[in-house]
């Protein structure tokens, strides 16, 4: 079974990237709104991806910087997909074990050389022996007659691994690009944890300029303000702590490709945007693309190339062999022949067919056991991507909402003197907590669907009618 060539696109998707995205402009969502919530539909996204992160400039002169200012560049999934293609040395490994194999087939479909001979009797000797006065020369020409399609057979097992090569570099190919997939999907984490920190950033800035106040008017003490000013600096910590693992993360990414210095400063996707998929038995008819279980295929055929060749053993060959004698004696020459055989090659062969023959039964084994460790994969991913995605659309429909409208009555109560400290605070990490479990949600549901379509080697694109929880 051969996989469609389309493989190179089989998880684009999973992240909702096009090679044709480019971020827009614009400037980030006010502080109030959940990270990705101007993020458009599946659909959307494949035409016009949000820009992975948009940094802030320092709220103080003093802020540290854990990574130098570097020029705006936007890199998207394909751009990866396209370096994985040209460069990574596991595939053009494949190109010379191609060459190698080509090789040993040409060698294979050779026929049995022809031995030229010669051969002198009667010469030194004794008497009328001595010397080479009574010297006869024969010459020679032998070769052997391989019988039971040996040719044909050793052809055939040469050529079953060329073409087994081919599923093997499809496979190698969809491993390393649900590899780069993750990596990618790493740094488009790093991103919104950014983006989630200038959030938390902004409303403990609201909180400090409101304990101030409220300081200045001898309504609170000064450990309101200094509690603030320590919650303010700790997101600061956490937006610190995202710059560093943005870095880390862009390094990794490009250590796929051999690249130590990263060539891009931001990516672009949207972690939010979960397409609808089909229920487990829908996918599992697609399992049999995989490229695992496609190999059991061309194994098969190698096995069965190898059941051929052992039993073309069990008819001997016909050494044979012509010559031309010519006699001292009186001149004259005559011609030789003669043809040999080794006798009991049929009983020889029974061993090496009965173990090609129980390697062959011992694949189909090997293929159910191969199928069964498939499909639960299958089956454990499609449930962590549905509960996933309804986790991040249950936390951006029924809990986001109602937590904003706190915030922002707590923030007006605040300032108004009703309620403490503690509970503005309490209630801003609860904000803070909510947005960054939506985002390991859609991070654990988008893994998922990086699985699903690595062993099913299909995309999976929205349709008109999802269902709830299937986009954000």
């Amino acid at each position: 079974m051969r996989l469609r060539p389309t493989a190179l696109a089989v998880l684009t998707a999973a992240l909702c990237f096009s090679a044709q995205a480019r971020p827009p402009v614009a400037a980030p969502p006010p502080p109030g709104s959940p990270p990705g919530a101007q993020a458009g539909t599946h659909a959307e996204a494949g035409t016009a991806a949000r820009a992975g992160s948009k940094r802030s400039a320092p709220a103080r002169a003093d802020s540290a910087r854990t990574d130098p200012p570097r020029p705006t560049s936007f890199f998207t999934l394909d751009d990866a997909f396209g370096r994985i293609q040209d460069t990574h040395p596991d595939l053009r490994l494949f190109g010379n074990q191609r060459s190698v194999l080509e090789a040993e087939r040409d060698l294979a479909a050779q026929k049995p050389a022809y031995v030229a001979g010669a051969a002198i009797d009667n010469t030194l000797g004794t008497g009328a022996l001595s010397g080479t006065k009574a010297a006869e020369i024969t010459l020679t020409l032998a070769s052997v007659f391989e019988r039971g399609g040996k040719l044909d057979a050793r052809r055939a097992f040469a050529q079953s691994r060329i073409d087994a090569l081919a599923v093997d570099r499809e496979g190698r190919r969809l491993d390393l690009l649900a590899e780069t997939a993750r990596r990618y999907l790493v740094v488009v984490a790093e991103q919104r944890r950014i983006e989630l920190a200038e959030f938390d950033i902004a409303q403990r800035k609201r909180a400090v300029a409101a304990a101030r106040v409220r300081l200045e008017a001898g309504a609170s003490p000064e450990s309101g303000l200094l509690t603030a000013q320590a919650q303010l600096a700790r997101a600061e910590l956490d937006r610190s702590r995202a710059q560093r693992g943005l870095l880390a993360a862009r390094q990794f990414l490009a250590a796929l490709w051999g690249e130590r210095d990263p060539g891009f400063a931001a990516v672009a996707g949207d972690p939010f945007a979960l397409p609808q998929i089909q229920d487990a038995t829908a996918l599992a008819s697609l399992l049999e693309r995989n490229p695992e279980l496609s190999r059991f295929v061309d194994q098969r055929r190698i096995a069965e190339s190898r059941v051929r060749l052992a039993q073309t053993q069990s008819r001997a060959d016909v050494d044979w062999q012509v010559g031309l004698r010519r006699q001292q004696e009186n001149g004259d020459f005559g011609f030789v022949a003669s043809v040999s055989m080794p006798l009991g090659a049929a009983a020889r062969a029974q061993p090496g067919i009965r173990g090609a023959q129980a390697e062959l039964a011992m694949l189909e084994t090997e293929r159910e056991a191969k199928g069964l460790s498939l499909y639960s994969t299958l089956v454990e991913a499609q449930g962590r991507y549905r509960l996933g995605a309804l986790e991040t659309e249950r936390l951006k429909q029924d809990v986001l909402p109602r937590l904003e409208r706190a915030e922002k009555a707590a923030d007006y109560a605040y300032r108004a003197g009703a309620i403490s400290y503690l509970e503005l605070a309490l209630l801003q990490a609860e904000s803070v907590a909510v947005r960054r479990q939506r985002l390991d949600a859609a991070l654990d549901a988008q893994l998922a669907l990086i699985e699903i379509q690595r062993l099913t080697g299909e995309p999976f694109l929205a349709t008109p009618t999802a269902p709830a929880g299937a986009t954000p």
